[in-house]
């Protein structure tokens, strides 16, 4: 394969993938948007404090065995049955354990509805087990465009689903009943649309040898899920539901958007750096290519985001909603380094590293808790904001290891970014003083909006920025090769 079709199969697959999480991650956003102009904040709080029970528990069934059978060199349909197996007898343990601890998880946060609720969502492991073996097929064989009307339809189906049952007065279930019809979707039109099935066979030393690798990024997926959920835990106990609930919400229009980019990116670049994993150089440099891209392009969303949040939200989610916004700004700039870190931490995988990726999280991790308790008396602000603070502090220490495996240290890095960085502060800088103009909320949003991009896209071609000429180059690129297709 040559380099030429190897950078054409990446970049269409990258497209494939941005389509797919686009297209679903878009109609999950208007659905979102939606329920939380129909149902109360306290019910979202409700959700989020059963959705940590259920993401711990997806991480065992997934058991980091599905990057494991991307990152194998010579994964074979018996390495994929076995884990297919596995996967599922480990999704009804699980679901057996949630199903017994439900009561008590509902007594110790006073919320009866909780264990109901737990017990129906946690259904959704098994799901979880088909898809994450699935997921990783497609990973590994670049066959991104099978997810896209899987993903699609399924967002379509439950997202319906949910809004038809919120108007009817469901209440919280309109939220079950969307996100369980989501999973059951993806599962269904996954088995019609995927070649891959899995066969009678189960082998201990296949799936040995996967746990070998896999092991790490387990510890290291319960570490970080832990951590990330911990701050919900601790808020939906100390505070009211409805708190959590504004906590959620401001967590959602930035996580929607870095999630999209950085989850396509992180989809296409574990199966491509791995495929290169004994070039140094070649890994080195589709690295940074990932962190300058994904950088300017998430960058000025972020900034941006955070100086409309006001706007937005209440033109979005109504002015019930407005406690948000302070939120919805700190997790901007949380989210605002999410490529860098995707980037380093996918090179040491494909490196074949996990042991590297695990020390790695249990220093972030145990540094985040730290702050996370120094931030604890001064409020449900300072718990968020110092959620920032680990953040940044993690993007530095995610960096160090590639300077001895790529020799791209955080230096090279942080100079690599540092042009978007700029010239996003000077965009955001503008957007936000165009926000004191005397107009309708709907039209002030609508000019700064406009403004930002302009700006930004005005700075770019001024300072020659190369991201903006490597994108621009790409796309005249794809467009051409399509004209000469046709």
């Amino acid at each position: 394969m040559t380099s030429q079709h190897t950078k054409s199969n990446i970049i269409s697959s990258l497209f494939w993938k941005l389509m797919e999480r686009g297209a679903a991650q878009g109609i999950q956003l208007a659905v979102q948007i939606v329920l939380a102009r129909v149902l109360a904040p306290e019910q979202f709080g409700t959700i989020a404090i059963v959705m940590v029970f259920v993401n711990l528990a997806q991480v065992f069934v997934q058991s980091g065995f599905s990057t494991a059978l991307i990152q194998k060199k010579d994964a074979d349909s018996e390495d994929f049955s076995s884990v297919f197996y596995l996967s599922l007898a480990v999704a009804g343990v699980s679901y057996v354990i949630i199903y017994i601890c439900a009561p008590y998880i509902a007594k110790f946060y006073a919320m009866p509805v909780l264990e109901p609720v737990l017990r129906v969502l946690a259904l959704n492991l098994f799901a979880g087990a088909f898809n994450s073996v699935q997921n990783a097929f497609v990973a590994r064989n670049l066959l991104f465009k099978k997810l896209f009307m899987s993903s699609l339809g399924a967002v379509l189906i439950s997202g319906t689903l949910g809004v038809v049952c919120a108007y009817r007065g469901f209440g919280i279930w309109a939220i079950v009943i969307q996100q369980l019809s989501n999973q059951a979707a993806v599962t269904a039109i996954m088995w019609f649309t995927v070649r891959w099935r899995p066969e009678l066979m189960f082998s201990f030393t296949r799936v040995r040898e996967l746990f070998a690798f896999g092991s790490r990024l387990l510890m290291s997926k319960l570490i970080e899920t832990l951590y990330r959920e911990l701050s919900t835990l601790i808020i939906g106990r100390m505070y009211m539901s409805d708190t959590l609930g504004y906590y959620s919400r401001g967590q959602l229009f930035p996580q929607l958007v870095v999630s999209n980019i950085d989850g396509s990116i992180q989809s296409v670049m574990l199966p491509a750096l791995s495929s290169h994993q004994d070039n140094q150089k070649r890994v080195k440099e589709m690295m940074r290519r990932a962190v300058v891209s994904s950088s300017f392009i998430v960058f000025p969303m972020m900034i941006g985001m955070a100086a409309v949040a006001e706007p937005l939200v209440r033109i979005v989610l109504t002015d019930k909603w407005l406690p948000a916004v302070p939120f919805m700004q700190i997790f901007c700039f949380l989210y605002i380094l999410t490529p860098v870190h995707t980037a380093n931490l996918q090179a040491i995988n494909a490196m074949g590293r996990s042991d590297v990726f695990l020390r790695l999280e249990m220093i972030n991790k145990s540094l985040g808790i730290v702050i996370l308790l120094m931030s604890l008396p001064f409020g449900v602000y300072a718990i968020a904001a110092g959620q920032v603070f680990a953040g940044m502090t993690a993007s530095f220490i995610n960096a160090w290891p590639n300077k001895e495996l790529l020799g791209y240290s955080y230096k090279e890095q942080l100079m690599d970014i540092l042009p978007a960085l700029l010239i996003s502060a000077v965009m955001g800088a503008a957007v936000y003083l165009l926000g004191f103009l005397d107009l309708a909320v709907w039209q002030n949003l609508a000019v700064q909006v406009i403004c930002g991009i302009l700006i930004y896209t005005a700075l770019a071609r001024l300072f020659r920025i190369e991201s903006y000429i490597y994108l621009r180059d790409t796309i005249k690129q794809l467009v051409r090769g399509r004209n000469d297709q046709e």
